[in-house]
């Protein structure tokens, strides 16, 4: 049975007015665009969308659309409104406060019981206020996942004096350009809108939105020589589009319809207003150079350069910035972004992403034109630029004024003997962590890092340190991770991180307990202490490699070992079942549970593989038949536990890519797009000699059976066969066997099942106990 599309109305009155002349006087939804020039942009720097009023109730002024500086007095509320959403229960008993005494990013929490005030200097800092009163006063954890709120009393206790927080650097930057791809290509807005909502609870005031960013392209390239139809093709799906967006590949999960577009474009407007409401910068993309085949020929004068391969896909051409026609195209990119969009302060572009070709461009003077450009249409607007493997070049950061730069540093807790001043010659960074890559459910971080390295680099004489950027490649996962990075922002002197932990697991589940406060300190001293100098992330599952007696991880560029004891998973999974009965019905004990529960039995693979590879070399065929049959049920029991919690739902990735989609055939690609990213994640160039496939791999209910769990079992067979024939065994395509399942169009739940604590207890009996720790 296919899935039902769920709708999505169009909300007319908030569109800016170029989308909603487009949404009414758009082609049947999945029609080709006649290749007619597109009507020129609206101009809607001067008007505000309904919704967001000024402290008197009129339309906001010109500011607030294009992220100019706020007056100190600013309508609060789009901050209640998000305080409604997090705390619906409790959102009456706080009383917000804008303060044109504060200092910037300033909040002062106060109040007695049951009527607490917080003033603040932006709506979003007045939310961080209220996180922070959550966390140090109520004892309750509204985490990403999961939330204690269901233990908080009726009413609110008072704070026994006021308290005020400053943040200690002016950039608190989210979202990895990756996030769009593999955190959800096809989420809601309600979803985005919860996504802002936690983050500004969090104190990050700057925001990457990606969503939608392909229809300025799609406008202004049908004045350069492009009909409708060929931008289409080019266009990848969205599941696909981060990597399009970083200039790595074109096309693939496309094409995608006009309709999705205009409703994405959309989408993104709406989530940029969310954040200007709440005082916080929408950070948008900005235009670089990215063209389609055969820009030249139909731009005579224009100057282009192929940038070869980026993991076996034919990357798009890259404008020579320094040509007459890339200030046309980005006056135009810029001016179709704005009538959608608005304006901001802050624009991402990394150019040369990954191995991009230079060519005969002078880097120096083609970053100092694509500062230009950006400047002409967006005055004094930073630059945000990723640092990543060798990026920024000198070069680049030679041609740019680097006082509107911000560097995005992915690899901050990653190596050792790092010095980012010397590095960058002085430009402005902010310290980043990326420990989730593709969206790999595995738990831990390297947390002592971050505290180790954020406080002493921030208080060198020549720093150059001004924020922090959390770019996990797909946000959703690590709860402990979110938390306590964002807190380094804002706690005014180093964090402990025992202490930190001991006080998260009082506050996660609402309470403090013994047996959380033992699990989290487990968790600490193993997944979450692990130590920079190769990675930032924790292996992955060999549960969900691509089947072979040698796997040593999943995903090609994932660790090969364990980064830490597996032993303080397993005891941190028994002391979570030890947890008080009453402390147990919160969505957050659900989620660190399971959670728990499915990392000790990941780990737990890699004891069980060379097991069964043992017994296959030894030729015992009874003990590789009773060792495979661990496995099985190891699968099974972890397809079962991830059903228990809708967070590890396959089900749900598919029915939203499933309600993208207007007719079956569109349905039909679009779960294509969201199944292959998972998988295979391109073609078979791209999955072998690229190495991608299994590069977002994740232990979800569904994926579990219908992917791994038959994989494996198909080799085991193949295997087992050998044996019984004393033969080689037969070769398998596996390339052929991930592409049927990323064809596939089952349907999976897409609510959860099973009772977690039944679940994980199953698990923990049939695991070996841990080793008693050392003392």
């Amino acid at each position: 049975m296919t899935p039902r599309p769920r709708t999505r109305p169009v909300v007319r009155a908030a569109l800016p007015a170029v989308l909603l002349t487009l949404a009414c006087a758009g082609p049947a939804p999945g029609a080709a665009t006649p290749a007619a020039p597109p009507p020129a942009p609206a101009d809607v720097r001067g008007t505000a969308p309904a919704g967001v009023r000024g402290t008197t109730g009129a339309l906001a002024p010109a500011a607030a659309r294009t992220g100019a500086p706020r007056p100190r007095t600013f309508d609060t509320a789009p901050a209640r409104a998000a305080l409604g959403r997090l705390l619906p229960r409790h959102a009456g008993q706080f009383t917000l406060v804008p303060d044109p005494a504060a200092a910037a990013d300033t909040f002062t929490v106060s109040g007695t019981s049951g009527a607490l005030t917080v003033r603040g200097s932006t709506g979003a800092t007045l939310l961080t206020g209220v996180g922070w009163y959550l966390q140090h006063v109520a004892g309750a954890d509204i985490g990403w996942p999961g939330d204690s709120l269901g233990m908080l009393p009726a009413t609110l206790p008072g704070v026994p004096a006021p308290v005020t927080r400053r943040a200690v650097v002016p950039h608190r930057y989210a979202l990895n350009d990756t996030d769009d791809g593999y955190a959800g290509p096809y989420r809601s807005f309600e979803e985005h809108q919860r996504q802002v909502d936690l983050l500004a609870l969090h104190g990050i005031n700057e925001v990457f939105v990606q969503v939608g960013a392909e229809y300025p392209y799609y406008r202004a390239l049908q004045d350069f020589g492009y009909s409708a139809e060929e931008l289409r093709k080019w266009i990848p799906g969205p599941a696909h589009q981060s990597w399009w967006l970083l200039q790595n590949l074109s096309g693939f999960g496309g094409p995608v319809s006009e309709r999705l577009m205009r409703e994405r474009a959309e989408l993104g407007g709406r989530i940029a207003e969310q954040l200007r409401g709440l005082g916080m910068t929408p950070v948008l993309p900005g235009y670089f150079g990215t063209v389609p085949p055969g820009f030249a020929a139909r731009n005579p004068g224009s100057v282009t350069v192929a940038q070869g391969d980026w993991a076996g896909f034919d990357r798009p051409d890259w404008l020579d910035p320094a040509s007459p026609a890339f200030g046309k195209l980005a006056a135009a990119y810029y001016a179709q972004q704005r009538a959608v969009f608005g304006d901001s302060t802050m624009y991402r572009m990394s150019p040369l992403h990954e191995g991009g070709r230079t060519g005969s461009v002078d880097v120096k003077a083609a970053a100092g034109a694509i500062q230009d450009a950006l400047h002409a249409a967006h005055p004094g607007a930073l630059w945000a630029v990723l640092g990543w493997q060798d990026d920024p070049t000198a070069e680049l950061l030679a041609g740019v004024d680097t006082s509107k730069l911000l560097i995005l540093d992915g690899l901050s807790d990653r190596y050792n003997r790092l010095d980012r001043e010397t590095r960058w010659g002085g430009a402005p960074y902010a310290l980043g962590t990326i420990y989730n890559f593709g969206g790999h459910t595995t738990v831990g971080a390297n947390t002592s890092v971050w505290i180790e390295r954020f406080g002493p680099w921030r208080a060198k004489g020549n720093s150059a340190l001004t924020g922090i950027a959390y770019l996990p490649e797909a946000t959703g996962t690590n709860p402990a991770a979110f938390d306590l990075f964002t807190d380094l922002a804002w706690e005014p002197g180093n964090v402990d991180q025992r202490a930190w932990f001991a006080a998260f697991a009082a506050r996660r589940y609402g309470r403090p307990d013994a047996a959380a406060s033992a699990a989290w300190e487990e968790l600490r001293k193993g997944p979450y202490s692990t130590s920079s100098g190769l990675w930032s992330e924790s292996q992955d599952s060999l549960f969900t490699a691509r089947p072979s007696l040698t796997a040593a991880g999943a995903a090609y560029w994932s660790p090969k070992s364990m980064r830490y004891p597996a032993d303080s998973v397993r005891r941190a999974l028994d002391h979570l079942l030890a947890v008080d009965p009453r402390l147990r019905g919160s969505s957050a004990y659900r989620f660190d549970l399971v959670d728990t529960a499915r990392q000790a039995l990941a780990n737990h693979s890699r004891v069980l593989l060379p097991k069964i590879r043992a017994a296959y070399e030894a030729k015992d065929l009874a003990l590789f038949r009773e060792l495979t049959s661990q496995w099985h049920e190891g699968e099974r029991q972890l397809d079962a536990v991830t059903g228990s919690d809708p967070n590890f739902l396959l089900g749900r990735w598919l029915g939203a890519a499933r309600s993208g989609g207007a007719d079956r055939a569109e349905q039909d690609r679009y779960e294509y797009d969201a199944r292959s990213v998972l998988s295979v994640w391109g073609g078979r160039g791209t999955s072998e000699g690229g190495f991608l496939h299994d590069y977002a791999n994740r232990e979800w209910n569904g994926l579990i059976s219908e992917l791994y769990a038959r994989r494996w079992q198909v080799y085991f067979d193949s295997l087992e066969d050998a044996l019984v024939r004393q033969a080689a065994p037969r070769e398998i395509d596996w390339h052929a066997f991930e592409e049927e399942w990323a064809r596939r169009t089952t349907p999976h739940p897409s609510r959860p099942s099973g009772d977690p604590y039944a679940l994980a207890t199953r698990i923990a009996q049939a695991l070996p106990p841990a080793a008693a720790p050392a003392r």
